[in-house]
């Protein structure tokens, strides 16, 4: 535990962090598939900037249009899993499926 969040503890003006506010209004369902979508965009945004490519150029690249690229790496849309794949496929990646890590 952090620093940070050993004060957050003791001082309760400061309130709860925000994983201890997650565990308790969300599943670990859809903890899991926020945090995997989190993941998944971060990835794309990743790729695309060490490429040097704009969201303008990822458009002319994978025919998705800008403004959907944007929404996307915004978090405001969660994409199709074919839009995924455009995108992803000018950039030199695709999607793999691989066990899940049990704790």
């Amino acid at each position: 535990m952090s620093n940070t969040e050993k004060d957050m503890r003791r001082n309760p003006a400061i309130g709860r962090s925000w994983k201890e506010v997650r565990e308790e209004f969300f599943t670990p369902e859809e903890i899991a598939e926020s945090d995997l979508r989190v993941s998944l965009i971060g990835e794309i945004i990743k790729a695309r900037q060490e490429k040097g490519i704009s969201q303008k150029k990822l458009e002319e690249l994978s025919g998705v249009k800008q403004p959907v690229i944007a929404r996307m790496e915004k978090g405001i849309t969660s994409p199709q899993i074919e839009t995924v794949l455009k995108i992803l496929a000018p950039l030199g990646k695709t999607l793999a499926i691989v066990p899940l890590e049990h704790k």
